[in-house]
């Protein structure tokens, strides 16, 4: 298991570098990442180099068998390179450019920029190709930030160009007859900056497809560089779990892994229980998503490990929560685990944001708390490396879609990502192991597939669907799907469009709902439980061709009409819910197509506080109980087991206590 810490040894006296080392040796470090906001430090003036500083803090981390990721320092430009090249910040969608002083300020599409993150990487890559104490690579920090510069204009043109090819077809797919926009040269296509009215949505989801693809191409640059001198060695970046600005499956395709940031929002969960709860299923959906970006483990390159805080101090982790957090992350995936950050700045931005150790350098409770986890590590580690995931359940997503609704959500209570976490908090409830996978990923293995609101539809995605549907598949697919080409264009057909085969139905009307109105509905479907519920945000009313009805609306003007169905297609089944059903509702339904569908529960534990997450290796089943709470959770075994951190045995039906905050791995006997 890789453990360690994010290190800046270029924040505090050389003198002090070898007791933190010692420190971080102790308290079973093995890894630590290094420079990745260091460029003055290593260029402090243009074509002028000093890796000599770094050199001594990688000795002194080798000699402690501490090993060394490298950042790219491209997040934070030197004052120099800002006061010779003021444009290479971004410009925002008023027209105001950014200027020195912050991070990750930078334009992707400055050429200048490329071409001084091409020079430092590549003395990067060449003082360090032949160091073993450097076992890999992570580029730049947190990608992410629209802009609306010159170079973005130049580049957005020929991007539409490759896209498009001509300005006819452009005209066509965007449908510029609209609001007389067509374009008789691509000079006359705008960036979408500010408007008293509202852009093309067309035009809006290709710039933030653009910009996408900006940061992939800028990321590229590096990676090509470093991938010529490090042809051994891996390169990653550092996500940041929801965020949706770049289309993360594409930006993960050529890195080795996955890493991302974890800071839980510790002020809602001591704040309201309920919310303690969300932020629970939160994370746990960042994991699950990340290892999905390439349906493989990643690291958590950023973990909390003290109170956040910029100009106002969050709440600090109380005992046993940064533990937790820890083994929440390895249950969903993590191969490696670095605290944000070894020791808390004395100045600049992040002065309160805290690490492990305080300003004044000594030993701290979340110290203690690390150095237990290391301990266990170092005992149990090997065991967790190679765990495998049930392959049953599958969330679709799509960054595209998500943008869709961006510009337009269709209704101001709806939000694509809630939505989108609404089933998945139920399958996380009922520790229902899932996988968050792209609309192009093949589903031939799962069972069950959900695919909430797919507003955007194309030919690949459909007959994606259709033949897992065929080969006895169990679908949901959920309302506003099928509304819109790939283009951000409305189908002629009617919805949802190129599902209606799939679905058995048509929509013949809709209904978006004011944002206190409610909407009775009940479920009448004989292998159902019958169940009255409401909805709201959105009312699809329902004409079924081959399909059987599942629920009905109870009220309004569509009293009696079909508000969810169900459709026989090849040996499997597809579900529609063209509505935002109260949870019970929505628990019901997929209560039934879990068990219809052959999925089960990891441990049969319907805790909102107790969350298991379900692993395999060699025929074994290894189980990983969370109790976030604080309170004792008690579970009967289902069978035998070896507790791995305490190395207790326990026969099938013992009961087995999990303390407040407590973690149990089981690996089954």
């Amino acid at each position: 298991m890789n453990f360690g810490c994010d290190y800046y040894p270029e924040h505090w006296p050389e003198e002090r570098w070898t007791k933190d080392i010692q420190m971080m040796a102790e308290a079973g470090f093995n890894v630590v990442r290094l420079a990745e906001f260091a460029w003055s430090k290593l260029e402090p003036e243009e074509g002028q180099y000093d890796f000599d500083w770094l050199d001594r803090a990688i000795k002194i981390l080798a000699e402690n068998r501490i090993r060394i990721i490298l950042g790219t320092p491209t997040a934070t430009p030197p004052a120099w390179l800002a006061r010779q090249y003021p444009t290479i910040f971004r410009v925002d969608e008023k027209g105001i450019r950014s200027s020195f002083g912050g991070r990750r300020g930078y334009c992707p599409n400055s050429s200048i920029y490329r071409d001084y993150s091409q020079r430092i990487v590549l003395e990067l890559a060449k003082h360090y190709k032949n160091n073993e104490n450097v076992i890999g690579w992570q580029i730049d920090n947190e990608f992410g930030g629209l802009c609306y510069c010159k170079s973005c204009l130049k580049e957005f043109r020929k991007w539409l160009k490759e896209k498009y090819s001509t300005l006819e077809q452009l005209n066509k797919e965007w449908g510029t007859i609209f609001w007389s926009q067509t374009y008789t040269d691509w000079d006359e296509i705008p960036l979408p900056r500010q408007l008293d009215t509202a852009h093309n949505p067309s035009l809006l989801l290709d710039y933030r497809r653009f910009i996408s693809d900006s940061y992939i191409s800028y990321q590229k640059l590096q990676i090509d560089i470093l991938r010529k001198s490090y042809p051994h060695k891996f390169i990653t970046h550092n996500f940041m779990g929801l965020f949706n600005g770049i289309d993360y499956y594409k930006l993960a395709e050529p890195l080795d892994f996955v890493a991302w940031d974890n800071y839980p929002n510790l002020k809602s969960m001591e704040e309201n229980k309920s919310l303690a709860n969300e932020n629970i299923v939160k994370v746990s959906l960042s994991h699950d998503l990340m290892r999905g970006l390439k349906r493989q483990n990643f690291w958590v390159m950023e973990e909390e490990s003290g109170p956040p805080g910029w100009e106002y101090v969050e709440p600090t982790p109380p005992p046993g929560r940064i533990r937790l957090w820890t083994y929440q992350a390895i249950a969903h995936g993590a191969d490696g685990i670095l605290y944000f950050r070894w020791r808390t700045s004395r100045f600049g931005t992040e002065q309160f944001w805290h690490g492990i150790l305080d300003q004044a350098g000594v030993t701290t409770r979340r110290y203690e708390e690390i150095r237990k986890v290391g301990q266990e590590l170092q005992s149990v580690g090997s065991k967790l490396i190679g765990l495998e995931f049930p392959q049953e359940v599958a969330i679709l997503t799509s960054y595209d879609e998500q943008w869709a609704f961006g510009i337009q959500p269709n209704n101001p209570q709806f939000n694509y990502q809630e939505h989108f976490a609404s089933y998945y908090r139920i399958l996380n409830r009922w520790n229902i192991p899932v996988d968050v996978v792209s609309i192009r990923a093949d589903l031939s293995k799962y069972k069950l597939v959900i695919a909430p609101a797919l507003f955007l539809i194309n030919d690949e995605l459909v007959e994606n669907l259709k033949e897992f549907v065929k080969k006895d598949g169990t679908l949901i697919i959920t309302f506003r799907s099928g509304v819109k080409n790939w283009n951000n264009v409305v189908l002629e057909e009617p919805l949802p469009g190129k599902l209606n085969d799939l679905l058995g139905i048509e929509v013949v009307e809709y209904d978006s709902l004011p944002s206190q109105q409610k909407c009775k509905l009940k479920l009448i479907y004989p292998e159902i439980e019958p169940l009255s519920g409401e909805c709201n945000i959105w009312c699809d009313i329902i004409k079924c061709g081959g399909a059987e009805v599942i629920g009905r609306y109870a009220q309004s003007y569509y009293k009696g009409e079909a508000c969810v169905t169900i459709n026989r297609f090849g040996q499997g089944c597809a579900i529609y819910i063209g509505t935002n059903p109260s949870p019970e509702i929505k628990e019901s339904i997929l209560k039934w197509a879990t068990e219809k569908s052959g999925v089960r529960s990891s441990f049969p534990a319907d805790s909102k506080d107790l969350e298991v997450v379900l692993r395999r290796k060699e025929g074994k089943n290894c189980l990983f109980f969370l109790n976030h709470s604080g309170e004792d959770n008690h579970v009967k075994l289902d069978s035998a087991y070896v507790e791995l951190l305490e190395n207790r045995k326990y026969a099938k039906g013992s009961i087995m206590t999990i303390e407040p905050k407590g973690v149990k791995i089981l690996w089954e006997t």
